[in-house]
């Protein structure tokens, strides 16, 4: 068995339990570490085929959990913003916007972390539905970040741990596959691509059970907890990514 077969198999079990557990994240580990053995029109690919596989497992462990009406209107909120999220990755300055994306989900993260009740939403509210739907389209389109804003929206909300995890996969998938539309048209799941995304399911599938089972053992605090410190994870490596230049 070749080096890069072993490290696709690590990388897509870690990147599945971090999604599976905290119900995002794992395009964050996954995209990165598979660019380090495969090229960016295979690893990308292949990050959105595991996406679409956990986010299907997921919905239907849990769709009783799912929140559908606000998952609804986070999709169609999204699609709007994906066009200006396009325009600012090709005309926007990319170190600024990085920089700037990733002080604002640290510092919202920092201020949750350190007000003892911040503000939280009892209904769905559209207001809030548009800005964190909108917002993630303009992420997800500019640099695949859809997560952070439906984190805000997730936490507004209250939602519990389970809730969080099921809802986010009834966003994630269709956008997911709407992606591998994309990249099936344009020639880009090829038979390499196949070939890692069968091996990879050797190690991701377990992944997304042992997550499922961890998810459900946080408490709605632990959990959010958890979610914020992820942000300021993230937060800090767009940040570096933009010095870095990469």
């Amino acid at each position: 068995m070749s080096l890069t077969i072993i490290s696709i198999l690590i990388i897509s079990f870690i990147a599945s339990l971090v999604r599976s557990t905290l119900g995002f994240g794992e395009s964050l580990i996954a995209v990165p570490l598979f660019l380090l053995f495969l090229p960016a029109a295979t690893a990308v690919p292949l990050s959105v085929m595991l996406s679409i596989v956990i986010a299907l497992i997921i919905v239907i462990q849990d769709h009783r959990k799912i929140h559908f009406y606000s998952a609804k209107w986070l999709i169609i909120y999204a699609i709007p913003g994906i066009p200006l999220g396009l325009l600012i990755l090709i005309y926007g300055n990319e170190t600024l916007v990085k920089i700037a994306l990733g002080l604002l989900i640290i510092s919202y993260s920092l201020y949750t972390l350190a007000v003892r009740k911040p503000k939280s939403l009892k209904e769905d509210s559209q207001l809030w539905l548009f800005i964190c739907g909108f917002l993630s389209g303009v992420f997800g389109g500019a640099y695949g970040l859809n997560g952070p804003p439906l984190v805000v929206y997730g936490n507004l909300k209250k939602w519990t741990a389970t809730h969080f995890r099921a809802t986010l996969q009834a966003y994630f998938l269709p956008v997911s596959l709407l992606g591998f539309i994309g990249y099936y048209v344009k020639g880009l799941v090829t038979a390499e691509v196949n070939y890692y995304f069968l091996l990879s399911l050797a190690t991701s599938v377990p992944a997304i059970f042992l997550g499922r089972w961890l998810n459900h053992k946080l408490n709605s605090r632990s959990f959010l907890q958890y979610i914020l410190y992820g942000l300021i994870i993230i937060g800090v490596i767009l940040i570096l990514n933009a010095w870095s230049g990469k």
